[in-house]
């Protein structure tokens, strides 16, 4: 256990396509939340070394220094190794110059900031209210104070967006001269207003063409694309997503917060009553051999690399070239082994759902015990 994600669910505002874990931000609310959160993580972390931490939300920095001082007196807790990556979410509007040197000063080293657009009609639609001007000033502030390694957010395929508006997007995005971007297709989730609303998303081919221009352009401009969302400069990929990716364990604190231990993945409640009164955890379920293989393959594809083969072996006793499906898609051509890795062709990648479908239901288990 070398990972942690910490979920802070308040928010300034809700923002019309998200479906996460969130609360208006009510100061009532904040000491107990933190209360709670510290007791969750005094009960379940077992003192290990730490490679990774993730604060998430919601919005992290719509905390006051005042509750930052006791998040982060909590997270001095966890035992941190030498060679950390320590990541923290931002909004534009509420990470100050203030907030920006107390993470720098408390071991943050990795910042990751909501930008989506600068188009002024789509920024009304998701209910986001930065500025272009206002990020470039926070974006460089944020270097000046010693921020090297920042990701950005972007939001495509919004109702009525053209590839030229994308372009634009994409443009000022390279200009803020940042290391990672995140890149999502935008999805109408139920619960979320643009699901009230009967939002219906964009046309399936331009969805494609949107995604295909990102991949130029970031590639262009020096980025390597390693996760189907997800661009970074060599050396900035996401540590703690790689933990995802990879499928290893970690801890998950907080309400709403999800958690892979000893094999069992776990969902905190969503309900923040009951998280404040230590009713931390809503379900847990203990995988099997099975669900450990398909979550590997289907999270390990996502991966531009893909899954290394000795590596699987390793965990699994258990070599998947010996599988008819996978020996089908190598000869189709929909997979590649290249340098002991298993991969997505890249002609492929935008439509890997439909590779992965036939990964799924395989008795991996009794192939495993005839082997």
């Amino acid at each position: 256990m070398t990972s942690v994600y910490i979920h802070i669910p308040f928010c300034n505002t809700i923002c019309s396509y998200c479906d996460f874990c969130k609360f208006i931000y009510q100061q009532k609310w904040v000491e107990p939340y933190l209360v709670s959160l510290e007791q969750e993580i005094n009960t379940k972390y077992k003192g290990e070394e730490i490679k990774t931490i993730y604060i998430g939300g919601g919005t992290p920095s719509s905390l006051s220094l005042e509750a930052l001082e006791k998040l982060f007196s909590i997270i001095n807790k966890f035992k941190l190794s030498e060679n950390y990556e320590f990541t923290f979410e931002c909004n534009i509007e509420s990470i100050t110059r203030e907030k920006a040197i107390f993470l720098i000063n408390h071991k943050v080293n990795r910042l990751s900031i909501g930008v989506e657009t600068f188009n002024k009609r789509y920024l009304t639609f998701l209910n986001r209210h930065h500025k272009l001007d206002e990020v470039k000033k926070k974006i460089n502030m944020l270097k000046q104070l010693g921020f090297n390694n920042i990701n950005i957010d972007l939001i495509y395929a919004l109702p009525n967006q053209t590839l030229a508006e994308l372009e634009n997007d994409i443009d000022e995005f390279l200009k803020l001269g940042i290391k990672h971007i995140s890149t999502y297709s935008l999805m109408i989730e139920p619960h979320t207003k643009l699901y009230i609303d009967d939002v219906k998303s964009i046309d399936e081919d331009l969805d494609y063409k949107m995604y295909s221009l990102i991949c130029k352009k970031l590639h262009d401009n020096g980025f390597i694309h390693y996760e189907v969302s997800n661009f970074a400069h060599p050396g900035y990929e996401s540590k703690h997503n790689l933990v995802y990716w990879d499928n290893l364990e970690y801890y998950g604190f907080g309400v709403g917060a999800s958690g892979y231990i000893d094999g069992i993945r776990y969902d905190n409640t969503r309900n923040l009553s009951y998280y404040l009164k230590g009713e931390w955890l809503d379900n847990e379920h203990l995988l099997s051999l099975n669900e450990r293989i398909e979550n590997e393959l289907i999270l390990g594809f996502r991966k531009t690399k893909g899954i290394n083969m000795k590596l699987f072996y390793d965990k699994y006793n258990f070599d998947i070239l010996a599988l008819d499906i996978i020996e089908n898609l190598l000869h189709s051509k929909k997979l590649i082994l290249e340098n002991n890795n298993l991969f997505i062709n890249s002609a492929y990648f935008y439509i890997q759902n439909e590779i992965l479908i036939d990964l799924i239901g395989v008795d991996y288990e009794r192939k495993i015990n005839c082997n």
